[in-house]
């Protein structure tokens, strides 16, 4: 059996995740960072993207919506606004909301409404690419 490590994942509204993994893959600021048991302490901000899991061998997927990790010895914690299965996700609600995005990029806005834009484009793809995977 593999080495592994305890990993709990929270939302605002429920724990999404808690258990004992083989190895985790996150988007960091910095890039994808894949972690195993007796990884570096670490702290780092989530970019949107997937969590990739790897559990008894097998690895599931879900849509994280960004936040934080904290890889400690005893345990590795991500804080994140938002994290789903891909049984959880309504493609069609997130097709509307990549369609609304890209409209949105393609009229000119403010700084602030583009990069809301942005993120909202890019959980809207993170989240049909994890639906699609079933």
């Amino acid at each position: 059996m593999a080495s592994t490590f305890e990993l709990e994942i929270v939302t605002p509204d429920r724990k999404f995740f808690e258990g004992s993994v083989e190895r985790l893959v996150v988007r960091t600021s910095q890039g994808d960072e894949g972690i195993l048991k007796d990884h570096m302490f670490m702290v780092s901000p989530l970019q949107i993207g997937v969590i990739k899991i790897k559990q008894d061998g097998k690895y599931k997927e879900a849509a994280c919506a960004g936040g934080f990790i904290q890889v400690k010895e005893e345990k590795t914690t991500i804080i994140t606004d938002s994290a789903e299965w891909p049984e959880e996700i309504d493609v069609k609600r997130a097709e509307k909301a990549k369609e609304r995005a890209e409209k949105r990029l393609q009229s000119p806005g403010s700084d602030i409404d583009m990069k809301r834009a942005q993120a909202a484009l890019q959980r809207s793809l993170t989240r049909l690419r994890v639906a699609k995977k079933d």
